[in-house]
């Protein structure tokens, strides 16, 4: 199996370049990157938190809409207008990264563009997690109505902090109704750019599917993923309705941004 094989450590010299997929077409809150959070575009406080970030070397945003482009530019950000034919954010940052010219020991970071209220030292925490892996994300612990939100992607792991399995629904059921566990999913991903080039080729699984979740075509496939439990939590801005608890996480961090 593919995922049995024991990864290398990070290669010294590799390069550590985050990409901001952003879309404008988004089936549950249309121009969300564009959305006024605390008086800024989503996508303007997603950039500003990734450039605070000492592990990484550059920070660019890859869209396909002309009015983000614009936007981005307009903050001073690194941009790169993609194809509009893509169907994940992923093959978005793929298109980005292979025009950046990026080695298969580069290290690509995949923060998704809902994402404005994260604490830059997330992005050191998921980088770690690539000496054990071709690819690593990150779970922080949640409580009460977050477990039922199917808006909201649990994650459970196995001891050793490889991913079981992801999915909308809560995990793992707790049959005995007593207090357990559960973890979602932060919307962060790190790669090798050799693995992100296998991930593209790789045909959409069943359970991928199902629950429209893309990092289960590398389960279904026989790779594994690493988990890292974060210190830090980071709202996601699914809907028009999470705007509102962005603006509270982000008055809530200590050091301004």
């Amino acid at each position: 199996m593919p995922g049995n094989q024991k990864q290398p450590v990070l290669a010294i010299m590799s390069k550590r370049i985050a990409i901001i997929p952003a879309r404008y077409d988004s089936k549950r809150f249309p121009g969300k990157a564009l959305a006024l959070i605390s008086g800024k575009p989503m996508i303007q406080h997603v950039y500003e938190r990734a450039i605070r970030c000492k592990e990484l070397d550059e920070v660019y945003i890859a869209t396909d809409d002309e009015r983000i482009f614009r936007c981005a530019k307009g903050f001073g950000a690194e941009v790169i207008l993609t194809w509009k034919g893509h169907r994940t954010g992923t093959e978005r940052v793929f298109e980005a990264a292979e025009r950046l010219g990026l080695k298969d020991e580069d290290i690509v970071i995949n923060i998704q563009g809902d994402q404005p209220a994260f604490n830059p030292a997330i992005i050191s925490i998921l980088i770690e997690g690539l000496k054990e892996s071709d690819v690593a994300t990150l779970k922080y612990p949640i409580k009460g109505d977050e477990i039922l939100d199917p808006n909201i992607v649990k994650v459970v792991t196995d001891k050793e902090g490889f991913a079981l399995y992801f999915s909308r629904a809560p995990i793992p059921y707790v049959r005995d109704k007593k207090e357990g566990f559960f973890y979602k999913h932060l919307g962060f991903y790190g790669y090798r750019m050799g693995f992100l080039k296998k991930f593209i080729n790789l045909p959409e699984g069943v359970l991928e599917r199902l629950e429209k979740l893309e990092q289960l075509r590398v389960l279904e496939n026989g790779y594994k993923i690493k988990v890292i439990e974060s210190p830090y939590d980071s709202v996601d801005v699914n809907v028009p309705e999470d705007v509102k608890k962005a603006e509270d996480a982000i008055s809530s961090l200590k050091e301004p941004f």
